[in-house]
């Protein structure tokens, strides 16, 4: 019997990410799809839009969560995804990010025994007072397959206590959608003459979506404020359905109009945005998916918030933290837009990959499936205690592999420190070397 793959989405970013896997699969004749909709983002612009837009097959199952706070919309899911669960009987559930959809499904998936794969696994902003972070760490604790984006993701799982057999660095299915879709947005979109632009115009896009953002009168209207500031380019502004709301709410649908070079829109399919971004100047956004589509697109993006589980697009120079400091920001549009020479800087290995992950996490869900994936005790400790051991790297360990000495300590190597103590993922063929550490998981008697 082929194994069943169960994809579960809820939201927009998902909806886009998870598209490269679900080809895969349907491009697979060994392996069986369920596909079931969450409905978490019940907009059509926002959700069912996507699924057309994509030429994804309509979703066997839409649970039509609709709207209702972090406790209602996780409680309804979790119920129903049991009896999802037990109807379909996957051999493995895949989800991918943080929201309230992918909890859901960790939580209902591991008391159930049902292995769960989490897509994008290991990002951290250690920030907790994000609803996303949680999700994303409790997502971590119910997966039995990580897929980690990149080797920073992975060590944040390492830290955390998932074993590195357990971990699959794959770069980020991200890479994959901008690729395989912006050639079709090139041919298909209309969106720069329908919002009256050209591609020899200076212009930014602008979204802002995140509750610690719009839902605060003072920090929306601070956006707003910063918007109004910004006179030397376009600002096309596709308004999310809270976004547009809270706007309306806090009354400050008047004060948005008076900038003349403010374009309001109502929320794009995928194609329009990737079209309209990829022409852009730059980005202004709270958005985490977008840092990464920025940074695969090599456009500057200044981020709304003072933190990101994004680092690696931090590092390479594309993305700036700017919270909602007034004065950073207008330095920084003042850099990009006067700065041609910044571009060049940019010309770096893109650290999401090489637009093959989809791939990679369906080949690497298959044989998991077929070798017999399912959750079970740890086979790890046979006696005694976990613990943890600092392994310094001496004469009678340099240049053995990785595989060796955990073998010779009847252990796991979980991570390496190199001599400048830099984390390091253990891969079982490396050679540890003299003036290292590394870091055991071993059973104590």
């Amino acid at each position: 019997m082929k194994p069943r793959i169960l994809i579960i989405v809820g939201t927009r970013p998902e909806i886009i990410k998870m598209a490269p896997v679900i080809r895969a699969i349907e491009e697979d004749p060994g392996l069986d799809l369920a596909f079931v909709s969450s409905g978490q983002h019940y907009d059509y612009e926002l959700s069912r839009k996507f699924i057309e837009e994509l030429e994804l097959p309509t979703p066997d199952l839409d649970l039509h969560v609709g709207s209702g706070s972090h406790a209602e919309q996780t409680a309804f899911m979790l119920r129903e995804y049991e009896t999802v669960f037990r109807d379909y009987g996957p051999d493995v559930v895949l989800v991918e990010g943080d929201t309230n959809t992918v909890v859901a499904a960790g939580l209902a998936a591991i008391k159930l025994q049902i292995p769960l794969g989490h897509v994008e696994a290991g990002l951290r902003s250690y920030d907790r007072t994000m609803p996303e972070e949680i999700n994303r760490r409790i997502a971590d604790i119910c997966a039995e397959l990580h897929f980690a984006p990149t080797e920073k993701a992975a060590i944040n799982l390492l830290h955390e206590g998932v074993l590195p057999h357990r971990i699959f660095i794959t770069g980020n299915t991200i890479v994959d959608a901008c690729f395989q879709h912006l050639k079709i947005a090139n041919h298909k979109s209309r969106i720069m003459n329908k919002l009256g632009l050209t591609h020899d115009q200076r212009y930014a896009v602008v979204t802002v979506h995140r509750p610690e953002n719009v839902d605060n009168k003072t920090k929306l209207r601070k956006i707003v404020k910063i918007l109004l500031s910004i006179q030397n380019c376009k600002l096309v502004f596709p308004l999310h359905p809270r976004t547009r709301k809270m706007i309306e709410r806090f009354g400050l649908n008047k004060e948005l109009k008076t900038g003349k070079n403010i374009l309001c829109s109502k929320p794009l399919g995928y194609l329009d945005f990737l079209k309209l971004l990829s022409n852009s100047s730059f980005v202004l956004t709270d958005s985490g998916g977008i840092q990464e589509e920025s940074a695969t697109l090599k456009i500057p993006c200044l981020t709304l918030r003072n933190n990101t589980e994004r680092p690696e697009t931090i590092e390479m120079g594309v993305n700036r933290l700017v919270g909602l400091n007034f004065h950073l920001i207008k330095k920084y549009v003042h850099e990009i837009l006067y700065n041609p020479q910044l571009r060049n800087l940019w010309n770096t290995r893109n650290p999401y990959g090489d637009g093959t992950s989809g791939r990679r996490i369906v080949q690497l869900t298959k044989s998991a499936c077929l070798k017999g994936l399912k959750v079970t005790a740890s086979t790890f400790l046979k006696k005694g205690l976990p613990g943890y051991k600092l392994l310094k790297v001496d004469k009678n360990i340099a240049d053995k592999t990785i595989k060796e000495i955990s073998q010779m300590n009847q252990g796991s190597i979980v991570l390496i420190y190199d001599h400048a103590g830099k984390p390091c993922f253990p891969n079982s063929q490396d050679l540890a070397k003299k003036g290292s550490s590394l870091l055991l998981f071993q059973n104590y008697p």
